[in-house]
């Protein structure tokens, strides 16, 4: 089977010599392969002419095309749902069962599109232009659990909960202040006790309009939670959650009796689930879904890029966590020292422990929200100054700093942007930056209309573009999917090896952190109130005083080297509290 996909955001026939139609052998022979639509003035590509030869996909200037082969199985007859023709097609679906069932893959690989579809918002149009009807559907599905599945939804005796994945957009929808609203979905009686337990009290009085992403987020899990429901769905609920905050959620969801999580975290999904099902494929094109599994081989199978059930390899190189050697940075040059530093911002309090950091070196800082981090980021970013201690270092160091909030303020391409700090056309741009980051189709695009995820790999980009001494990144894995988090953290280690540059991360996702981080620096203290930073610590020292506040102790898996929380409570759980090692070997 062949598929034609065409990005129409890409597609500018006005600015074309409509190449894609000029060159194609089809229609050089007189066949209809590729026409122009009537309504849009834009190509439209017939999959049953098309010969698969990919010439449109190199004359295209826009680089709008892409022309897949698929397998003799994936047939047309296996679509379970389409955007329409030349756009993004759905193969296969998650089958909901008591637990938590995660699902793990790419962003723009039809997540998002399961969810809906399960949670009755989407209709599968099972790759018609046509409108399909659930009859058609559960005819569709016959012999199968989702047969079942569908006739309960079409006859409206099942109730899914869904927690959207952009909660940004509550409050242009819904008005009120927290308390208020959550008392009115409240169908279970346990206000006070979900609101305790995600950390919501001080913020009750508040409009929705007032609240930062992650207690919008929390605010959403528990309008979910509160409520009555047979089946409940959740889209990348730790978005904008600190850690403590991810493990408060992930215990929550846990209670409820049926549950299918969205989540790039990967150390959460394991915590959270029973069941894994990944999805693969080519972003923005078609997505497929595998068969159930065991939440450990499951998410082993997607670091190492190969189902082992289904006999498919979708990734070339497997992702394997292995142990860092020790080294000695005391042996190696200073590149930054600091004083303890004191900070009051209004009623906050920050006090931090001072510091070295040596070249190459990376430090990773952990901590709630609202403890200064960020604060103390832009201190030695050189952005605010300290009430007290300084940062000590040469006249010719430099700094650069990507912040935790990025603002598409720039008129212009990503490829005017980056080129404004570094020449990008070099091979070792494109294979250090551009390629790793997956930024080449990117380069032409307006910076002001990019995703979430498009903004911060570019962000990413230009902050290490820069030449500097030390480099400091904000939180650099938010919106990112598990692929893109790796090869971020990728690029920040070799930046640190290559050039010897210091390297600061602030960011709550530990499996990140934990790969490229040499060292940690801990915060901790009262969110909003007061915060304490630790001076730099050994990794094992670091994450056993963090991990230790949190309550939660890791293990790494055998396989695959990649950290795993213990289920509280769990044999290993308490016998590694019992010896005071939080964090595994």
């Amino acid at each position: 089977m062949i598929l034609a996909i065409i990005d129409y955001e890409r597609c500018q026939p006005k600015k074309c010599s409509l190449e894609c139609i000029k060159y194609c052998p089809g229609v050089r022979m007189g066949e209809k392969t590729i026409e122009l639509d009537e309504k849009t003035g834009k190509p439209i590509i017939s999959e049953v002419l098309c010969s698969g030869c990919g010439i449109c996909v190199k004359k295209c200037p826009f680089k709008a095309i892409s022309i897949i082969g698929l397998p003799e199985e994936l047939g047309e007859d296996k679509i379970v749902h389409s955007y329409g023709q030349n756009r993004f097609k759905l193969f296969g679906l998650v089958v909901p069962r008591d637990g938590v069932v995660g699902i793990i893959g790419q962003n723009a690989i039809g997540k998002s599109t399961v969810l809906r579809i399960l949670a009755g918002e989407l209709i599968p149009n099972l790759g018609r232009e046509d409108n399909v009807s659930y009859d058609e559907v559960i005819k569709h599905f016959r012999g199968t659990e989702l047969q079942s599945y569908f006739e309960l939804l079409k006859n409206k005796k099942i109730k899914p909960i869904h927690k959207v994945q952009y909660v940004d957009i509550l409050p242009k929808v819904v008005k009120g202040k927290v308390g208020e609203l959550l008392k009115k979905v409240d169908e279970k009686g346990k206000f006070n006790e979900v609101v305790k337990k995600l950390e919501l009290e001080n913020i009750l009085d508040r409009e929705l309009s007032q609240l930062s992403g992650g207690e919008l987020q929390r605010v959403a899990i528990a309008a979910a939670y509160l409520r009555n429901g047979d089946i409940y769905f959740f889209d990348e609920p730790s978005s904008w959650l600190d850690i403590k905050q991810r493990f408060n959620m992930a215990k929550l969801v846990r209670e409820l009796n049926r549950v299918i999580v969205v989540e790039h975290d990967l150390i959460v999904l394991d915590y959270l689930s029973d069941y894994i099902h990944i999805m693969y494929g080519v972003p923005s094109a078609y997505g497929i879904v595998s068969l159930p599994k065991s939440v450990r081989i499951g998410i082993n199978e997607y670091l190492l890029g190969e189902l082992k059930e289904e006999n498919i390899r979708f990734r070339k190189e497997p992702i394997i966590f292995e142990k860092r050697a020790v080294i000695d940075y005391k042996n190696r040059p200073i590149l930054l020292k600091y004083s303890s530093v004191k900070k009051t911002l209004d009623t906050f309090k920050l006090y931090v422990e001072g510091g070295t950091i040596y070249k190459g070196e990376v430090i990773g800082i952990l901590g709630s929200n609202g403890i200064g981090k960020t604060t103390f980021i832009k201190i030695l970013a050189g952005v605010i100054k300290p009430d007290e201690g300084e940062v000590i270092k040469d006249k010719d160091i430099k700094v650069s700093y990507k912040p935790q909030y990025i603002t598409p303020d720039f008129d212009g391409t990503v490829e005017e942007l980056l080129s404004s700090v570094t020449n990008i056309h070099s091979s070792y741009y494109k294979s250090e930056i551009l390629t790793p980051l997956q930024l080449e189709k990117l380069l032409d695009r307006e910076v002001k209309k990019l995703s979430g995820g498009e903004l911060q790999r570019v962000a990413i980009a230009l902050c290490l573009s820069r030449e500097a001494d030390i480099y400091l990144l904000d939180e650099p894995s938010a919106f990112l999917d598990v692929e893109q988090r790796l090869a971020v953290s990728k690029v920040i280690r070799r930046i640190a090896d290559e050039k010897e540059a210091g390297v600061f991360v602030v960011d709550h996702d530990i499996l990140f952190q934990d790969y490229i981080s040499d060292r940690f620096i801990v915060f901790s203290g009262i969110p909003g109130v007061e915060g304490t930073g630790s001076s730099p610590l050994n990794k094992r020292e670091g994450a056993n005083r963090f991990l230790k506040e949190m309550g939660i102790t890791f293990r790494r898996d055998p396989e695959t080297g990649r950290p795993r929380a213990n289920k509280e409570g769990s044999q290993k759980d308490i016998l590694q509290k019992e010896k005071g090692e939080y964090y595994y070997e």
